[in-house]
């Protein structure tokens, strides 16, 4: 006798467990977030299948953890060939079931933090919540402070009156020979933000940061490098629009190349910062800044046609979603690098490299050879500080030529 699950799940038997009950939640969850039909089917299947085994061994849900998923999955596979992801589907029911509430979440022992790590986690909280800086600013920071610490107190209790400027000079000549130079000057940025929060928590009393070493670099040594206004025309003209993913694609590059965009900026994009009416796109930027910029005409059409006949349908409010179950929004600026790595590869466009901020540099020095202000272009890129689009005045040498003063005495 069948048993229908959902709309797109039938089984060849009514089943039976403890799971059996939520199995047709579980299909309509998978549903909504655009899984196949043949992969629900599969998914469900198994879940029934686990459910059985539970039974047989009188195993309530409330006793129900992973490692039961995998005394299951070791059983299926003397009489089934195991398939790599079975583990993933069963994971994915048992998170499901957790959510419902009908599965409690496991209690592992937490290991009591080490004294350098609950000095580390406040130093954390601190740039959350007094200086709202980004969380990738904060992994990065993060590790060169507790390896500081650790080389300062090992094992021991961390008492940051203790510190010198020794300990400091003594950590940055220990360190900087192992990293690469923007590894070094990244490292001593972190120690500079880190024993500004030990001035500010009142544990040490002299300027600790003023003696942190500078590490020898040339200023604006390297030129961005930029992919130039052909390339982008040759790589947008290699994608096909007529298809759901070409499309999303299509608007991501154009936002990119017109607007100037980080790749973050990109991902966290949000269907109520576009405002049509008055053609502007609000960016969230770093630290919190949102940035209004004006919409072209031309990356406004390509959003529209995706929204209107690419886009998944989703709860989402992202504006770009992934073409694959589960269907929802970015994780974060590495998924618009691959796409755009991905469309580069597949290409026959030359360009400096598969990373997505070159379209920034690209649009930078297009501006600046087109006579655009330092100001207008740190504006439209969302710089905060001039000194950082500073960088872009060593790309137009032609230009910089016309500045050069003469050489004193006669031309020879």
């Amino acid at each position: 006798m069948k048993f229908v699950i959902s709309n797109q799940v039938v089984l060849s038997r009514v089943p039976d467990g403890p799971i059996a009950p939520y199995l047709g939640g579980f299909a309509d969850s998978l549903i909504a977030t655009g899984y196949t039909a043949w992969w629900i089917h599969r998914q469900v299947l198994l879940g029934a299948s686990f459910s059985q085994w539970l039974g047989r061994k009188a195993v309530a849900l409330q006793d129900l953890t992973s490692d039961h998923l995998t005394r299951y999955l070791q059983h299926r596979a003397r009489r089934l060939r195991p398939r790599r992801d079975d583990h993933g589907a069963l994971t994915h029911l048992l998170g499901f079931l957790r959510r419902e509430g009908v599965v409690p979440e496991e209690t592992t022992a937490v290991p009591t933090p080490s004294s350098v790590d609950q000095c580390v986690l406040a130093y954390e909280a601190y740039l959350r919540e007094q200086r709202a800086l980004t969380t990738a600013t904060i992994v990065n920071y993060v590790p060169f402070v507790h390896a500081f610490l650790e080389h300062r107190f090992g094992a021991g209790v961390v008492k940051l009156s203790c510190l010198s400027a020794a300990d400091v000079v003594n950590f940055v000549r220990h360190q900087a020979p192992r990293l690469h130079r923007k590894r070094a000057k990244l490292m001593t940025t972190a120690l500079r933000s880190f024993l500004n929060y030990a001035r500010f928590c009142g544990d040490v009393d002299v300027d600790l940061a003023a003696a942190v070493p500078v590490v020898p670099n040339w200023s604006m040594a390297s030129i961005p490098r930029a992919i130039g206004p052909a390339q982008v025309r040759q790589l947008l003209a290699s994608i096909d629009r007529r298809t759901a993913l070409g499309r999303r694609d299509y608007a991501i590059v154009l936002l990119l190349a017109r607007l100037g965009l980080r790749a973050g900026e990109v991902a966290s994009l949000q269907l109520d910062d576009i405002d049509w009416k008055a053609g502007q796109l609000s960016v969230h930027g770093k630290s919190g800044y949102r940035n209004k910029l004006p919409l072209p005409a031309d990356v406004g059409r390509a959003i529209a046609v995706y929204l209107k006949s690419g886009r998944p349908p989703s709860t989402s409010r992202s504006v770009f979603l992934r073409a694959r179950a589960p269907v929802c929004g970015f994780q974060g600026g590495c998924t618009v690098g691959s796409i755009v790595r991905h469309r580069l590869q597949r290409s026959d466009v030359d360009a400096p490299t598969f990373g997505a901020h070159q379209f920034r540099h690209g649009l930078a020095t297009e501006m600046l050879r087109g006579g655009a202000s330092l100001g207008e272009i740190g504006e439209l890129l969302g710089h905060r500080h001039p000194q950082t689009t500073m960088i872009y005045t060593k790309v137009d040498i032609q230009a910089l030529r016309k500045l050069a003063l003469p050489w004193p005495g006669d031309a020879r």
